[in-house]
């Protein structure tokens, strides 16, 4: 992880911050910007609590955790609190995992990856403040789709912003090992953030032998029970692609071992809709060894992902101009 510390912004710095911020919003966030910097915890050690944030509506809630809208008192900053309740951890045998994602995502700082704010806890709950995606989960803006599915535009747009957060974590010897819709949000903006890293391993040696994640992402190394690398992210970086062009995993089945064999087999079928660039993506990730597999960076330079990418900037733009 870097590790290297940088002197906190000032009011100095102000103009050039919020230099790209829309005119309409400029007032609003550069007097965000001056609360927090008067605030007591910046740049300073501080012991966050409960007292500090004023809890708002549910957004969600998951097998360990309840997560609820939150504002910060003093600067009226909002972010998203994740709610864990001590007992049902404990009953779950999930503690390390829990500790493990709060060490990894406190650390990490990519704007495609969610911020992992601060954290706290009481007798009986542990509170995660995190970064605010306020379009909320991807799994759930898929399912919402005509047909349940992405056009390539927009399927691509997302697949080179969630291989660039999977190359910054691999650059910092993290593996995320659970991508998936449900563990990516996206913001108002149609940014995704990679979320949720439960299962991640934070590893030098690049070598884990442990069975993780989601049955339909699960890469043959996985299934077949032998060492893996950081590469099983690229593998499941082509489900996830897959699943965003068509609406389901490839691998979908009724039951494991059904399953299973469709992945020993790479049985994968290519509707007749999918262009032969998002083919190209797709079947040079899913490759059953890690290093026939392309790179990350290979993806994100890849020219279907980069035209669909324009095609999807566009789009956006016009949006933009037609509810101006």
């Amino acid at each position: 992880m870097d590790k290297s510390k940088k002197k906190p912004p000032n009011r100095h710095d102000l103009p050039n911050l919020i230099e790209h911020v829309p005119a309409e919003h400029k007032d609003y966030v550069k007097d965000l910007c001056l609360k927090m910097l008067q605030h007591p915890a910046y740049g300073q050690p501080y012991e966050w609590s409960t007292r500090d944030f004023e809890m708002g509506a549910p957004l969600g809630r998951g097998k360990f955790g309840r997560v609820y809208l939150a504002r910060e008192r003093t600067s009226h900053y909002m972010v998203a609190m994740k709610v864990l309740f001590k007992a049902e951890l404990q009953k779950g045998n999930v503690q390390r995992q829990v500790l493990r994602e709060i060490e990894i995502q406190s650390r990490l700082k990519h704007p495609h990856i969610l911020r992992l704010l601060t954290w706290f806890h009481d007798e009986t709950r542990i509170y995660l403040a995190l970064e605010l995606a306020s379009q909320g989960e991807l799994f759930k803006i898929l399912r919402r789709s005509p047909n349940c599915r992405f056009d390539e535009p927009r399927a691509a747009k997302y697949t080179y912003q969630v291989a660039d957060a999977l190359h910054y974590c691999h650059l910092n010897n993290v593996i995320h090992r659970d991508l998936k819709p449900e563990n990516i949000l996206l913001t108002a903006a149609d940014d995704v953030k990679l979320a949720d890293f439960g299962w991640s391993a934070h590893t030098i040696s690049n070598k884990r032998k442990t069975l993780c994640g989601t049955l339909d992402y699960l890469p043959p190394e996985m299934v077949d029970g032998r060492t893996y690398d950081d590469s099983v992210d690229q593998w499941c970086l082509g489900i996830l692609c897959y699943e965003f062009l068509t609406g389901g995993p490839p691998f979908e089945s009724n039951d494991t071992d059904m399953t299973y064999d469709k992945i020993r087999r790479l049985a994968v079928h290519y509707p007749s809709y999918l262009s032969s660039g998002a083919k190209d993506v797709i079947a040079n990730l899913l490759r059953k060894t890690g290093s026939s597999r392309i790179t990350l960076v290979d993806v994100m330079q890849h020219p279907w992902v980069k035209k669909n990418m324009e095609k999807r900037n566009k789009q956006l733009a016009d949006m933009d101009r037609l509810e101006a």
